[in-house]
């Protein structure tokens, strides 16, 4: 990825320059590619971050459980539900269906079971305009309860910025690839993935290091499993001469695995699925 995009340097008055780590791809949709200091050899010591309006992109939940036509990989997601972008939604029993955590999707029903160490909710689709188009509930500070009418789809899974923009994990040697969500404080939905491996708790110092402005994160996947998928965008871009490439990463350019369970970018304006 070292040659992922073309950074913009923008002049400053003093003279310097600082160098914009984002690539609009079109309105609404950034994509950010950053070098960070910890290497990780024989890696390229990147995180890259796709950042999502949600005045132009809503947050949809898809299960194997419910669409049992077939597996999919993130990209086979991607193409039959007409999605921008896919990451990966939670982790998974050893059924290859059955999230690990609280897993409601609309009226479908993946997981009712609460994870007891699991203390982020990622709440979307909804029911009103009263409240924000997707919110990550810390169930340290806050009762799921206040929010479980306020939405139709919940995806719980490991904190890893706190509310209170702490870094909740306890510091480990093991390192892995790492997928996560985040909100910044913006309101704007980030996709986060890193391919080279680090500990989790040294990957959160990093993003609250980054030019993120980011408030709150949670754990989505580790290890080869885990990724973040960017469709080519031929059809949203309308023959714009704009070019990305189509795997933001997944699994070292490998986008063969099949994952059960997926969070979905979608266009607001496209017709729903």
């Amino acid at each position: 990825f070292s040659g992922f995009f073309m950074l913009t340097i923008l002049g400053l008055v003093d003279g310097t320059v600082a160098v914009d780590p984002w690539k609009i791809l079109q309105p609404g949709l950034n994509l950010g590619s950053f070098e960070v200091p910890l290497e990780a050899n024989p890696d390229d010591s990147r995180i890259q971050v796709l950042k999502i309006d949600p005045e132009f992109f809503e947050l949809k939940l898809y299960c194997y459980s419910e669409f049992k036509d077939k597996q999919r990989t993130l990209p086979q997601w991607a193409d039959d539900f007409q999605l921008k972008a896919v990451i990966n939604g939670g982790m998974f029993a050893k059924d290859l269906s059955t999230s690990v955590g609280y897993l409601k999707s609309g009226n479908h029903l993946n997981n009712p079971g609460f994870h007891p160490k699991y203390n982020a909710i990622l709440a979307c689709d909804p029911v009103s305009k009263n409240v924000p188009p997707f919110k990550i509930i810390d169930l340290t500070y806050e009762d799921f309860a206040l929010w479980s009418n306020q939405y139709q789809s919940f995806l719980q899974s490991y904190r890893m910025i706190s509310c209170k923009q702490k870094n909740v994990w306890q510091p480990q040697e093991q390192s892995w690839s790492i997928a996560a969500l985040g909100i910044d404080h913006s309101g704007n939905l980030l996709l986060i993935y890193s391919r080279s491996a680090y500990p989790v708790h040294d990957f959160i110092e990093m993003l609250l290091k980054l030019p993120l402005n980011i408030q709150t994160a949670m754990y989505l996947e580790g290890g080869i499993q885990a990724g973040l998928y960017l469709s080519d965008g031929k059809d949203s871009l309308n023959n714009s001469k704009t070019k990305y490439p189509e795997s933001v990463s997944a699994n070292n350019g490998n986008n063969h695995f099949v994952i059960p369970n997926v969070i979905g970018v979608k266009e607001i304006n496209q017709k729903r699925q």
